[in-house]
């Protein structure tokens, strides 16, 4: 079997509220492949969005490990946190977080000018990009110019701009219309299929989870199954 892209093994998280203690995650193993689109269904509070945070390097596990390409993230001084970011993880969220007053061109080209990179390289990555997700005439246009359709489109070509191998998605439809979520749906699915890119989504929209290769299934922080579509169930993991 090959090394997997991402290896989530024993992942306990909390936070604290108060005088209260919260686990969100209790225990979470969890394998990615290399070019797999795992999407991480449940309901609120479920844990899918902590464990992708985790994933993402956003957030470290209270315990456990998290290893990307076999490295443990855990592992990592800040400044290599930081390049992980930027360099080999494209993030896209349901508020979008778009620079309100940089226009859309400048947004997608922020991660690329963060990363030292040439501008005029980034410069022209970022109007290619802009141009693939149908935003080849708003490039000067800034966030409050745009529906929330179109500003997602921007924030998923700004995960694109630096060439990530895994893309971490959390409720990327969450924000919008049936009829603009499937437009996302799609997109992301062809871009997937184009860049061979590892995507790992946090939903509650079964028609992005339902074209997923498997869907991971939590309940108050634990994997309870994974599922194949059109296969079943792979089994419970409790």
């Amino acid at each position: 079997m090959s090394e997997p892209l991402i290896q989530a093994q024993s992942i306990h998280k909390g936070y604290s509220l108060g005088r209260r203690q919260l686990e969100v995650l209790r225990g979470v193993d969890l394998r990615v492949e290399p070019g797999e689109f795992v999407a991480l269904k449940g309901a609120s509070g479920a844990g899918k969005s902590t464990l992708l945070h985790l994933m993402g390097g956003l957030d470290h596990p209270d315990t456990g490990t998290i290893r990307v390409r076999g490295v443990s993230l855990q592992s990592l001084g800040p400044a290599d946190l930081a390049r992980f970011r930027n360099r080999d993880v494209g993030l896209i969220f349901q508020a979008f977080h778009l620079m309100p007053e940089f226009d859309a061109l400048e947004n997608v080209m922020l991660p690329g000018r963060m990363a030292r990179r040439p501008l005029a390289e980034v410069q022209a990555e970022a109007d290619a990009l802009l141009k693939r997700v149908g935003l080849g005439d708003r490039l000067d246009h800034r966030p409050g110019e745009l529906s929330g359709g179109e500003q997602q489109r921007v924030a998923i070509a700004r995960a694109l701009v630096n060439n990530p191998t895994l893309i971490l998605a959390d409720e990327p439809t969450g924000n919008l219309d049936t009829r603009t979520g499937e437009e996302i749906v799609q997109l992301l699915l062809e871009i997937r299929r184009e860049r061979g890119v590892t995507l790992v989504v946090a939903t509650h929209d079964s028609r992005l989870a339902e074209r997923a290769d498997r869907i991971v299934n939590l309940v108050d922080g634990l994997i309870v199954d994974e599922i194949r579509p059109g296969a079943g169930s792979m089994g419970s993991a409790v």
